[in-house]
């Protein structure tokens, strides 16, 4: 007797499975040092099963790369809406930029520590990227167009990204020896500000 086709939601089911045995194994051992085989006995299922799910491993890492990046996305933009005006975007950004990265390590690490060659390849990883980004540069946008800042959003945008990024890897490195990172973050957020010759939102709690 032939087997019963599988639903919908026992495809999507299994497809969880396989992302979710395949993020740790990559966090562990890094994605070039893992297989489509090990993902199979680590799941208990022979090594063909992941292929009827995902054409290869690297669909597999863009797959749960993607998902990061939404997660990153939404926890961010929620920060955003929430924030009772344009004077506070940047704290709540922030605010929610550390706390993603220390709730949800793995997904962070997925997101900035690995990268795909060949990224063109899988279009909901690219506009994964792209929700992102636009995400670090769009609270920027309305605190230029509120007055409170003046320059080029995206510049702007990335310099405080790249000032949260740092200081998020020293902390989960533990490399902030003596030195609170809300207290750096505060600090040289004040310092960019002064240099960009505006007034400072304000950062304390």
């Amino acid at each position: 007797m032939a087997k019963k086709p599988k639903t919908d939601e026992e495809i999507a089911a299994f497809r969880d499975k396989v992302c979710d045995v395949a993020t740790r194994l990559f966090i562990e051992r890094g994605p070039q040092n893992v297989t489509m085989r090990q993902i199979a006995s680590t799941l208990g299922v022979s090594p063909m099963t992941p292929y009827r799910y995902f054409q290869d491993k690297d669909e597999i890492l863009a797959t749960v790369r993607a998902e990061a990046f939404h997660r990153f996305s939404a926890n961010l933009e929620q920060a955003v809406q929430q924030a009772p005006d344009a004077r506070a975007k940047a704290r709540a950004v922030g605010d929610a930029y550390v706390a993603f990265a220390k709730t949800y390590p793995a997904a962070y690490q997925l997101i900035f520590s690995f990268t795909q060659p060949d990224e063109e390849r899988y279009p909901e990883l690219r506009q994964a990227n792209l929700r992102a980004q636009e995400t670090m540069v769009a609270y920027v946008r309305e605190m230029i167009d509120a007055g409170l800042l003046e320059g080029d959003a995206q510049l702007i945008g990335y310099m405080f990204w790249a000032t949260l990024h740092g200081i998020v890897v020293l902390e989960l490195a533990s490399g902030l020896r003596g030195m609170d990172g809300d207290t750096l973050r505060e600090k040289i957020m004040r310092t960019l500000y002064a240099g960009m010759r505006v007034n400072p939102p304000t950062l304390e709690h």
